[in-house]
């Protein structure tokens, strides 16, 4: 297993890099046949305004093809190491329940077609940061909604942006607010899919999804 250790605003010393590998390593054992790679990112947040300084550790698994995501943040830095040690082999525990639930499982899909919402935004103003802070990059191999379901879940964000192995399209799935989930399709000149892909199949997911149409 491939254990990679990034800092921002911390120096990584002997003592802090052997900390995490024995918490981290130790929240992964039972799950080494199924991770390829783990990445780690330690970091303080610095705010003058503050007098003290949150120092946050975020663990991203790469694990057969999937994406598998913590983050936890203290005042104190090996208080965040051991949090996010605990929420990751949460995480991972999960995510092989998953697995072992479609073998074993018959899959039941249920479509619940939903209205396309033609204005996402009403009246606000779109409002951009003034400057890139940060940079991901991340593969994106096709996958259905239901999937993409499951990465978001994975991962912990509020979205999750993916390839649709039915439409061949960039798509994001979202949490709402008010509860279930949101997808967001790109809208073509002459038509939208409604719900429907290239190919006449529905997207759809375990979980009701609310389809939803964005500009270009």
């Amino acid at each position: 297993m491939k254990l990679v250790i990034h800092g921002k605003n911390i120096e990584i010393t002997d003592a802090i890099r052997d900390y995490v590998h024995q918490k981290i390593e130790k929240a992964v054992n039972h799950f080494q046949n199924i991770t390829n790679e783990v990445d780690v990112h330690l970091s303080v947040a610095r705010n003058p305004r503050i007098a003290s300084n949150k120092q946050a550790a975020e663990v991203t698994i790469y694990a057969n093809g999937n994406v598998i995501r913590a983050e936890e943040s203290s005042e104190n830095l090996y208080a965040s190491i051991d949090l996010v040690a605990d929420k990751i082999a949460r995480q991972l525990r999960k995510y092989k329940e998953r697995k072992q639930d479609k073998k074993t499982q018959p899959t039941n899909e249920v479509v619940v077609p939903e209205p396309v919402v033609a204005d996402l935004i009403g009246d606000r103003t779109p409002e951009l940061p003034s400057e890139v802070v940060r940079t991901k990059y991340f593969s994106m191999p096709p996958m259905t909604v239901a999937e993409a379901l499951e990465q978001l879940q994975l991962v912990g964000h509020d979205f999750y942006m993916f390839l649709n192995s039915d439409t061949n399209e960039i798509n994001v799935i979202y949490e709402r607010n008010h509860g279930g989930y949101g997808v967001i399709q790109p809208r073509h000149n002459n038509a939208h899919t409604n719900g429907h892909s290239k190919n006449g199949k529905t997207a759809h997911a375990n979980t009701t999804v609310e389809k939803a149409s964005a500009s270009k």
